[in-house]
Order: structure tokens, then C-alpha cells, then sequence
């Protein structure tokens, strides 16, 4: 087991050795969304909660994820960490055992963390916001990987600001000044990480509880696309899902716990960055490569 590291901190990830600005070939990185421990139990109403079964999910990705070779450049994990929200009962059981099992991913693969509305709270304030940040790091941050810039972004701020509208005016600040340097920047590939989708199918379709509103999204998908976005990461849907938007493809990565349709199974995406483009595939728990061409 290694020590469990706080990487994002003071809005950039500690966690890539060397200089990550320059493009030195392909590579790859491993996406999961939503262990969020403790769900199954409370989706099948059982008393007392308990997580033991996602605990076995996340190991058994863990271990996959560990024996691929080559190795991935990171595993990114797109939210809802857990399942109960700051402050309520059970939370910091949940948090011990996820950073229990995190700890056991390779020490040469960086983590890199997302906060989703379970871990910042539905509706979010600095305080909750802190509970996060303390145990995980900035809820938003950008950073280098393999040439390629990413940012990771706080979406819960998009679903809900009426306790937080300071905190959010900061992070689109924030975001705005690294929009801009992305394109300045003329890196090969802009990639945006958050928990909640801007689209699920399209970018035109309507406000649903899993998607972010319409006119906020188009706008900002065409700051995106004009920043040289090329591809947005999210989870929340509990199942696959996504679509292209201009130049933007929004890419949502089902659960590596409990999933919204009866017939999927947990797993992981497994992304390839090449000059040409950003290609991926999910994989079942079952059936994650060890071995991935890049």
C-alpha cells in the first residue's frame, strides 16, 4: 500500500514528475466515475448501510488498473466519491475506505479527483465544499499531462450556486483565464474534467436532472470548442452515454458501482491520446485489458 496523496493543491496537481507541457507520443489514462460508497446498499434499502460491495469493485479495478502495461499517465475519477453527503452520519467511514483502497493504486499512477454533488453536497457552500477539499484536494485545478492541458472543474456550481455565489464567481473567473490561456497556448488537445454532463445525447436537448441547462451550456460548449477544447469527461449518469458538440465530444462514464439500467455492469473507460485525436472504450470490471496499443 503507498500513502494516499493530496496532489491538487492551489489550483494545479503535484502529481506528474518532469515536464508534462511537451508532447513526447501517445498515451493513455484511466477514467471511473461514481464508486460512491454506500449507494448499492441504499438503492436495495438495506439497513444499516454498508459498502462492502463497492469496496470489492474498486479493488478489482485497482488491481486491473495496476497490472496494465504499458503504464496509464493517470486514473482520473469523475466524482461522487461517496455516498452520503458533508456532514451526515456515515461520510467519514465511506471517505476512510475509499482512501483505504486508492492507496493500493500503483505509486508511478497519479490519482486525480473530481468532486461530484455527493461529495460537495447538492447544494454547496464553502463549508462543504471544505469537506472535500481537506480530504481531497481542490474541487477545481488544472494541469499538464503528457502535453495535453486539462481542467478539472467543480459542476455542482453549475446545478446550484444559492449558497455559494461568491465561490462560484472565483471558479468562473478561474476558468476564463485558463480558457483563454488553453488557446494562447496552442496545445494539441484541451480536455475539461467534471462531474455532471453539459449533454447526455445532444447538446440541444432539455434541462433534466442529469444534464446542465441549455443556454449555460451551448455558451459554454462554444467557449470550449473556440479554446480548443476537444473533449469533456463526466459521470453522474450512472450509465454510458454522450455526443459530439462542434469540435467537442462529451464523454459520460457509467458507474464502478450502482447502474441506472439493469442489464450494465461497472466499469472503467480506457482513454488513448494520440496526435490524431482522443479515442476510448469502456470496459466491464470483468474485462479490462492488461495490455493497451497505444
Amino acid at each position: 500500500m503507498t500513502e494516499f496523496k493530496i496532489e491538487a493543491r492551489d489550483r494545479q496537481f503535484y502529481g506528474f514528475p518532469g515536464d508534462e507541457e511537451k508532447w513526447k507520443g501517445p498515451f493513455f489514462f484511466i477514467v471511473g466515475a461514481d464508486p460512491q460508497m454506500g449507494m448499492l446498499d441504499t438503492m436495495d434499502k438495506k439497513k444499516p448501510v454498508g459498502w462492502e460491495r463497492e469496496i470489492q469493485l474498486v479493488r478489482k479495478a485497482i488491481e486491473a488498473v495496476n497490472a496494465m502495461r504499458p503504464r496509464p499517465k493517470f486514473f482520473l475519477m469523475c466524482g461522487d466519491l461517496v455516498q452520503n453527503v458533508p456532514g451526515e452520519e456515515g461520510r467519514e467511514g465511506q471517505e476512510k475506505d475509499f482512501i483505504a483502497e486508492f492507496s493500493k493504486l500503483d505509486s508511478e499512477i497519479p490519482l486525480v479527483l473530481v468532486s461530484g454533488n455527493h461529495d460537495v453536497g447538492r447544494i454547496p457552500d464553502r463549508e462543504s465544499i471544505k469537506v472535500f477539499t481537506d480530504k481531497f484536494g481542490d474541487d477545481y485545478f488544472g494541469f499538464w499531462a503528457g502535453g495535453v492541458r486539462f481542467l478539472v472543474l467543480n459542476s455542482q456550481l453549475y446545478d446550484n450556486d444559492s449558497k455559494a455565489k461568491d465561490v462560484r464567481e472565483e471558479h468562473d473567473a478561474w476558468l476564463e483565464n485558463q480558457l483563454k490561456a488553453m488557446k494562447e497556448s496552442g496545445c494539441l488537445h484541451g480536455i475539461v474534467c467534471q462531474h455532471i454532463p453539459w449533454f447526455l445525447e445532444t447538446a440541444h436537448e432539455d434541462k433534466l436532472y442529469f444534464n446542465i441547462e441549455r443556454d449555460f451550456r451551448l455558451a459554454m460548449l462554444d467557449k470550449f470548442d473556440d479554446a480548443g477544447v476537444k473533449a469533456v469527461f463526466s459521470g453522474h449518469y450512472h450509465q454510458n452515454a454522450g455526443g459530439v458538440y462542434k469540435g467537442v465530444e462529451q464523454i459520460v462514464t457509467s458507474s464502478m458501482g450502482w447502474q441506472q439500467r439493469e442489464d450494465d455492469k461497472p466499469g472503467i473507460r480506457v482513454v488513448k491520446v494520440t496526435e490524431e485525436g482522443i479515442f476510448h472504450q469502456y470496459y466491464e470490471m470483468d474485462h479490462i485489458p492488461s495490455t493497451v496499443e497505444v
